[in-house]
C-alpha cells in the first residue's frame, strides 16, 4: 500500500559537513543537573526522594549525584514531548535534545527510548501492523522482533540471510533477495531487516531501500549495532542517510549511553508524513510514564560526546581496534576473520569496532577461550562461538591492546584440535503461525521427547539473541543439541527457554 508525501532529501553526514554549534550542548542533561542543584524538599516519587540516606544501598551502586538527578517524568517542564510547543518557541529540553540527535544522525525526527532497542523493535513491529498484515522480514532478526510480530499478529514472509556456519555467524540479506520476496508477496506493507549483523557485516541499505521504495513500501532497519555509524569518515554510513525510513538504534551498544537507552530515527522522503504521527502515537503507548531521567540524559550526553569529540576519540579507538587486529594477524595461531565477514554475499562494508578472531586450528575453542580470559585475566569479550571470539571496542573507548594480546597468546593450546559442534542449525519446518503457536495450549516435555514437536517458544542463543527456533517451527535433533550445547557453555544462555539447561521444552499440546 504506497504512502505518498513530498520527497525530502537526506541530511548530510556530520563526518563531511560542518557541525552545528548547538551540538556542543546537552540541553536535557544540563536541565537535569540544574534541577538537582536546588535544595528541594521532595515529596514525590521515587521514594528515595533524591537523598542517599533514604536508600543507602542504591546510593552505593550509583552514587549520591545520580540519586539527586533521578527525577520523575513531567517534572518542571523539562520532559513533556508536546510538539505543539514548537510553534510557540517553547520546546522543552527533552525536545531540544531529541532534535539535536536527529540532526546528528541525519533523521527527520528522533525519539529517545528507555527500554533498549528491544523496545524500539516492539514499536516498529506495531507500526508495521498499522500499515498492513503482511511484511517481508529477515529471518535472522533479533528475538524482540519475533516477539513484536507475535504480539500484533503480523504475517511474516521470511528472507534467509547469509550464514557462515563455520564461524557461527548470521549476516544480512541482499537487494536481490528483497526484490524477489516483494515480487512474491505483493501485499507486503514493509521490509524489515538487520544491519550491521552481530559480527559486523553491513548490508547495502541504499540498494535495498531503493527496491522497497520502488514497490511502494517503507524500509525499517534494526541498526542496533550501528549507533556510531555515520559519525566519522572511517565508519560506514548510517541507515537513515542510506535511505531507510525507520531505524532502531541501540545507542548504549556503540555510542556509550547507559544500558537500556536507545533511539528511534525517522528517515526522509515519501513516507515521513504518514509515519511520523503513527510512530509518535506508538512510542507514547510503549514508553513508560516513569521512564528514567538518567537514561534520557545519558542519550543526550552520548550524542554530544560522539559528535563533538568524535573526530579525535573515534579515530583513537579505531587505531586501538586495528592494533588488536594486527596483533592477531601476526599470530601463527589465531586468525583475523575480517575477510570472512566481507566475503559474505550481503556485505558491502564491516564495522571496524567488531573484531572477530577465528580460533579454529588454535588448539582451543572460542567458548573455552572466553571462559579462560574471564577466569584468568578478567577480560570479558562480547561473544564466543565454538569457532570464534568476538570483541567490541566502544566507538569512543580505547582498548588496552597489550593486555588483551598478551592474554590471548597466553591461552593454553591442546595438542589435538578440540571438537567443535556445528553452529546455527537450519530453521525447522513451519507447522503453525507464530501467534497461533505462542498462544496455543502448551505442554512441557523432557528434551529427549521434544524432537519432532512444535515449539511454543522463541528460543535464541544469547548473545546475539537471534532466534534459532520460532514458535510454530518443528524442533529438530540438530536444534535441540545446539541449544543445549549453548546452555551448557560457561557463559551460555538461551532466551525464552523453560529452564536454563534446556532439560525441558515447551511445545504445542497435541
Amino acid at each position: 500500500m504506497p504512502l505518498i508525501s513530498p520527497s525530502i532529501a537526506p541530511a548530510a553526514s556530520p563526518a563531511s559537513a560542518a557541525v552545528s554549534p548547538a551540538q556542543s550542548t546537552a540541553p536535557y542533561a544540563d536541565a537535569l543537573r540544574s534541577l538537582a542543584a536546588h535544595d528541594w524538599q521532595r515529596l514525590h516519587v521515587p521514594a528515595h526522594q533524591g537523598r542517599g540516606g533514604n536508600a543507602p544501598g542504591v546510593a552505593s551502586l550509583v552514587g549520591e549525584e545520580a540519586l539527586a538527578m533521578d527525577f520523575p517524568m513531567l517534572f518542571s517542564g523539562i520532559d513533556q514531548q508536546d510538539w505543539r510547543l514548537v510553534s510557540s518557541g517553547r520546546e522543552t529540553p527533552l525536545m531540544q535534545a531529541q532534535a539535536l540527535a536527529a540532526e546528528a544522525w541525519g533523521a527527520s525526527r528522533t525519539w529517545f527510548l528507555t527500554n533498549g532497542a528491544s523496545g524500539g523493535n516492539h514499536i516498529a513491529t506495531t507500526v508495521v501492523r498499522a500499515l498492513g498484515k503482511e511484511f517481508v522480514v529477515q529471518r535472522s532478526v533479533h528475538s524482540s522482533v519475533i516477539d513484536g510480530i507475535t504480539h500484533v499478529g503480523l504475517e511474516p514472509h521470511f528472507v534467509q540471510g547469509a550464514v557462515d556456519a563455520g564461524l557461527g555467524s548470521a549476516h544480512g540479506v541482499t537487494a536481490e533477495q528483497v526484490e524477489e520476496a516483494l515480487a512474491a508477496h505483493p501485499e507486503s506493507a514493509a521490509v524489515y531487516l538487520v544491519s550491521p549483523s552481530y559480527f559486523g557485516a553491513v548490508a547495502d541499505i541504499a540498494a535495498i531501500s531503493a527496491v522497497a521504495h520502488r514497490h511502494g513500501v517503507p524500509l525499517i532497519v534494526d541498526e542496533a549495532w550501528g549507533s556510531h555509524f555515520g559519525l566519522h569518515p572511517s565508519l560506514p554510513v548510517n541507515a537513515v542517510r542510506a535511505g531507510a525510513d525507520l531505524v532502531i538504534s541501540s545507542t548504549h551498544k556503540g555510542a556509550g549511553s547507559l544500558t537500556q537507552s536507545a533511539m528511534l530515527h525517522l528517515g526522509h522522503g515519501r513516507f515521513v508524513e504518514r509515519l511520523e504521527s503513527l510512530v509518535d502515537r506508538v512510542v507514547r503507548s510503549f514508553q513508560s510514564t516513569s521512564c528514567s531521567a538518567l537514561l534520557l540524559a545519558s542519550l543526550d550526553e552520548a550524542r554530544r560526546h560522539l559528535v563533538v569529540e568524535g573526530p579525535q576519540m573515534v579515530g583513537k579507538a579505531l587505531e586501538s581496534a586495528e592494533a588488536i587486529r594486527a596483533g592477531v594477524r601476526a599470530s601463527t595461531r589465531f586468525r583475523d576473520a575480517t575477510p570472512d565477514i566481507l566475503a559474505s554475499p550481503d556485505a558491502v562494508a564491516n564495522d571496524p569496532f567488531k573484531i572477530v578472531i577465528d580460533t579454529r586450528g588454535a588448539g582451543i575453542t572460542g567458548t573455552d577461550a572466553q571462559y579462560r580470559l574471564i577466569r584468568d585475566h578478567r577480560i570479558y569479550c562480547e561473544l564466543a562461538t565454538p569457532a570464534a571470539l568476538v570483541l567490541l571496542v566502544g566507538a569512543t573507548s580505547l582498548a588496552d591492546v597489550g593486555r588483551f594480546l598478551t592474554a590471548l597468546h597466553a591461552l593454553p593450546q591442546a595438542e589435538s584440535e578440540p571438537e567443535r559442534m556445528r553452529a546455527l542449525p537450519q530453521a525447522g519446518e513451519r507447522r503453525l503461525g507464530l501467534q497461533e503457536a505462542f498462544f496455543s495450549t502448551v505442554e512441557t516435555v523432557p528434551w529427549q521427547e521434544a524432537e519432532g514437536r512444535v515449539s511454543a517458544d522463541s528460543l535464541a542463543a544469547y548473545p546475539p539473541g537471534i532466534p534459532n527456533v520460532l514458535p510454530g517451527e518443528v524442533l529438530s535433533a540438530e536444534s535441540i543439541a545446539f541449544l543445549r550445547g549453548t546452555a551448557a557453555a560457561p557463559s551460555g544462555y538461551v532466551r525464552g527457554a523453560y529452564d536454563s539447561a534446556l532439560d525441558h521444552f515447551r511445545v504445542v499440546a497435541r
